[in-house]
């Protein structure tokens, strides 16, 4: 299959001059939307997503659904089959628009191992793919693991006594970068030694083909370790040494407001911007810090030099007290944002439930204020089979692959919790792995009609029929319109209203033509009309729905 040639998040990762200082100031009308600017009213060209009701006037008997994501297998694409692979969590994905390659980038954590060297108990490793379904390991010979000196380890943690683990391999792709040795881009997290102090923080490195990467020296900015039972006054030490006899001494970071560990990283095409989104943490009710991950947000222009991070995005009311969220990925897709929000469960009901990670899907028009409008259907669960490689934790990353029919998400799996210890405290390794799961195109969430059991009103309710009526387009130079919809079991029909709400002469929903069946592009006709007939001026799309369900209209 080749790549969907429209504004996708795979194209906007590959946009001309993204990476460069030859950025033009052009904005199309779906980035003006997500941007915040007055909503654009020509339509040529556009997909409009139901995913949320940003381009919807009203609508009557309809509710929003979710359309959760399909596994490909309860099988992984990637196994850890080898000694330095065991649990395999979070992952950066990659497919040339070109060639079809898919290059994926996954993070193996080893934990303690006795006699492991430090670098190498968090690593990253590297397979590729002619299908995105079939994946090999390059034995590249870059960092031996104990005596075997091939192996697909593209990087290894710093080595510094006393240092934590390294985590993360949020990876984009920019072809036209200016410099050659810096088109793949990655961010991760890390310690680092810096006038003779250690500090953890978030990293950046760079390569010209994926394999082969040379870091920034230093983190961007000093994240927080260590919980502590407040936050220092302004005038206390940042960084406290405690001696422990026979060891390298205990160091406590505390910086309130700052990225924790694990962080994601996209391209963003609106504000022309690299972003990441990633763990901040909130501060607990008696003031006490690390108590829940939350979302938080940074933004450069250059890569290296990065904004102070904000608190975007928190559990709230609606969330049971136990709910975090384990990194928050974003992509830009289309003219919106999109989060594959990973909950934690922090204690759960049962053993079993405790420690447990599923997907959300969160939503947002500019990237600052968020929606969950799906919090009652998961995107991805975890697998609800015990003995399977992601039985128990979806690790979500922030670059899925649009393709023609479909949009794919991998992700890193464990079936156990990655929190409260490494795997070395169970008798037998946890199965884990990197798998595959699927959207059809355009297809996040949507709207169908209501059974009339399901209808709260004074009027007469109708047995699954509604309408959705989009706010003003003008449809200049537009040569057909498609709606995205599921009608296996009715029908879909649309009409055109004017601009001041009546309907037009020849394109009501007597005229129209009934869709049936379910298809991504079913294609809008009238009896003796179409769109090239119509007067200049705006007009707004009813979408009469009859037990269906839209996700989305493309204006072609």
């Amino acid at each position: 299959m080749r790549t969907f040639p429209i504004l996708s998040v795979l194209s906007l990762l590959l946009c001309a001059g993204c990476a460069s200082s030859d950025v033009t100031d052009v904005v199309t009308p779906g980035e003006a939307l997500a941007a915040g600017h007055a909503a654009p009213t020509t339509a040529k060209g556009r997909t409009l997503l139901l995913v949320d009701d940003h381009n919807v006037l009203y609508r009557a008997g309809t509710r929003r659904v979710a359309h959760p994501a399909k596994r490909h297998s309860n099988t992984a694409l990637i196994a850890p089959d080898k000694p330095w692979e065991i649990m395999l969590g979070w992952t950066g994905v990659y497919r040339n628009p070109d060639t079809g390659k898919y290059q994926l980038w996954y993070q193996s954590y080893l934990s303690k191992q006795p006699g492991l060297p430090k670098p190498l108990q968090s690593i990253i490793c590297y397979a590729e793919s002619d299908d995105g379904i079939h994946f090999t390991k390059p034995m590249l010979g870059l960092y031996p693991f104990k005596d075997q000196k091939q192996t697909n380890i593209i990087m290894v943690g710093n080595d510094i006594p006393g240092a934590g683990d390294r985590y993360g391999c949020s990876v984009i792709v920019e072809p036209r970068e200016k410099d050659p040795a810096k088109r793949y881009k990655m961010v991760y997290y890390d310690w680092s030694m810096v006038d003779g102090q250690v500090y953890p923080g978030l990293h950046v490195c760079f390569s010209a083909d994926g394999i082969h990467w040379s870091g920034h020296q230093g983190p961007l900015r000093n994240s927080p370790y260590a919980r502590n039972p407040q936050q220092p006054f302004a005038d206390e030490p940042k960084v406290v040494v405690t001696p422990v006899a026979g060891k390298p001494p205990r160091m406590t970071f505390r910086y309130p407001l700052e990225m924790s560990d694990a962080c994601d990283l996209f391209r963003d095409p609106v504000r022309q911007s690299y972003v990441i989104y990633g763990k901040m943490w909130m501060d607990s009710p008696d003031g006490s810090t690390a108590w829940k991950h939350v979302m938080g947000r940074l933004e450069s222009k250059d890569f290296i030099h990065w904004s102070k991070p904000q608190v975007i995005l928190t559990p709230d009311d609606r969330d049971p007290p136990d709910r975090d969220f384990h990194t928050t990925p974003v992509f830009f897709y289309n003219d919106a944002y999109f989060c594959l929000n990973p909950l934690l469960n922090r204690k759960g009901t049962s053993e079993k439930d405790r420690g447990t990670i599923d997907i959300e899907l969160a939503t947002s028009r500019d990237g600052f204020k968020w929606e969950r409008n799906y919090r009652d259907e998961l995107f991805l669960p975890h697998n609800p089979a015990d003995d399977v490689f992601d039985g128990r934790a979806i690790l979500s990353n922030p670059a899925p692959v649009i393709l023609d029919d479909e949009i794919r998400f991998y992700y890193g799996a464990y079936n156990t919790t990655p929190i409260g210890g490494g795997y070395e405290k169970y008798k037998v390794p946890p199965k884990s792995g990197v798998g595959l799961a699927t959207i059809p195109r355009d297809r996040f969430g949507g709207v169908r009609t209501l059974p009339r059991s399901e209808q709260t009103t004074l009027l007469k309710p109708l047995e699954n029929i509604g309408q959705v009526t989009l706010k003003p387009l003008d449809l200049k130079g537009v040569k057909g319109i498609t709606v995205n919809a599921d009608a296996s079991n009715g029908s879909v029909r649309v009409e055109l209203l004017d601009a001041d709400g009546y309907r037009v002469r020849g394109f009501a929903k007597d005229d129209a033509s009934a869709i049936q069946g379910d298809g991504l592009r079913h294609a809008v006709k009238w009896k003796d009309k179409s769109v090239g007939d119509l007067t200049a001026g705006q007009y707004m799309l009813r979408v009469h729905l009859d037990n269906a369900t839209l996700y989305a209209v493309t204006f072609q």
